[in-house]
């Protein structure tokens, strides 16, 4: 049986002459940069999310990038992200010429670990916290972090929240007391539709989401080089604006987004079922953390991502029997040798280390049926019991 990481035909049947119609509408209309394909998907997004503002932009990387950009962070700088992560987010933070620095995560959820934070923050001098701007707690694998004592440490510490959302369009969180989405719950929330997520374009496309009407405004200059009006720059921005193609695809994937969201959580239950039976120390399943039966999306699974012992041989195996996997991610920010100048020792975030050896991302996408995951789960079973 060949089963691949992520197959998006499934997920498309029944909406190629939909989508096809919609994109011949914008070709004909010579509308190709913004307009109103993009303000539509917008104002679908900011009520998805339950925001007051969305705003369609280039790349989930663009994103991180126009947000810190409208923050006002650059040289001289410090943001916090967690060692463990997607490179754009760090990779954003050097590039305005701050200084992204690593944070170790929780083992359980892969997820920016708030006591580190809280730690890290209390043995700054002074001097070095004034320095301290934001804090960019990411979503990974489509499961929110614990934004409530998060947004506790920096409220207490006086710094900028950007939510790292990348991967978790729609996931919830009970903030409290109250069911919140991922991107609405901090000063900033970051997207992106990068084709292998959960609602993916058809090529690169990102948002950047927020309740703060100033800031908004502020993002919106910035997207288009600081401009305002045309051609008058008061600040410097770049080109962020994203594509009406973009924005037509993911306004009818959107529609369909929660029967998607479900299909995936109905996999993982799967193959948490599966795996259970077969007792395989070996395996350690991803933990929903903040299950909540009043919470539907608790955890969206943009990535079904096991902890297993001899990883490389395992995934080498998997392989040559016709199942393809993923790790996300092999190498921790602290051991980048773009980040060396920033001194970090080997073992100073051992929790980020130990992810990297041992995590492996299963195939979890809409339209894997029972039979796949079962042949995966047999695999598994007949690597480690041979």
């Amino acid at each position: 049986m060949q089963i691949p990481l992520l197959d998006l035909r499934p997920q498309h049947e029944g909406l190629r002459d939909e989508i096809i119609a919609a994109v011949t509408d914008v070709i004909d209309s010579t509308r190709y940069i913004m307009g109103p394909e993009l303000e539509r998907f917008e104002e679908a997004v900011a009520e998805y999310s339950g925001c007051k503002y969305a705003l369609g932009v280039s790349s989930g990387t663009d994103a991180l990038l126009l947000a810190l950009m409208s923050l006002n962070i650059g040289q001289g700088d410090k943001v916090l992200v967690p060692d463990f992560s997607f490179f754009a987010t760090a990779g954003v933070v050097s590039r305005l010429n701050a200084e992204p620095v690593f944070l170790e995560i929780d083992p359980t959820t892969f997820n920016l670990c708030p006591n580190h934070l809280e730690e890290k923050l209390e043995n700054y001098t002074e001097e070095e916290l004034a320095q301290v701007k934001a804090v960019i707690p990411v979503h990974l694998f489509g499961q929110c972090a614990d934004m409530q004592a998060i947004l506790a440490v920096a409220k207490q510490f006086g710094i900028a929240v950007v939510e790292d959302a990348a991967q978790a369009i729609g996931a919830e969180y009970r903030l409290n007391g109250e069911a919140r989405r991922a991107g609405e719950m901090s000063d900033v929330g970051c997207m992106s539709f990068f084709p292998s997520k959960n609602l993916g374009g058809v090529g690169d496309g990102g948002m950047v989401t927020t309740n703060d009407a100033e800031l908004h405004h502020q993002l919106r200059i910035k997207r288009v080089h600081g401009a305002e009006p045309k051609y008058y720059h008061k600040v410097i921005g770049g080109n962020f604006r994203m594509d009406p193609i973009q924005a037509c695809v993911l306004r009818i994937k959107l529609q369909r987004l929660e029967i998607w969201h479900e299909q995936r959580r109905q996999n993982a239950a799967h193959y948490n079922q599966l795996l259970g039976s077969a007792q395989l120390e070996e395996v350690v399943c991803p933990a929903a953390v903040y299950k909540d039966d009043n919470l539907l999306n608790h955890h969206i699974y943009n990535q079904y991502t096991v902890r297993v012992q001899r990883r490389e041989d395992l995934k080498k195996f998997l392989q040559e029997r016709g199942v393809a996997t993923e790790i996300y991610y092999p190498v921790p920010f602290h051991r980048q040798e773009c980040f060396a100048d920033l001194g970090y020792r080997p073992g100073s975030l051992p929790e980020s280390d130990s992810a990297a050896q041992e995590v492996l991302a299963l195939p979890i996408y809409p339209g894997l049926t029972l039979d796949m995951q079962e042949y995966v789960v047999e695999n598994l079973i007949e690597f480690y019991r041979r």
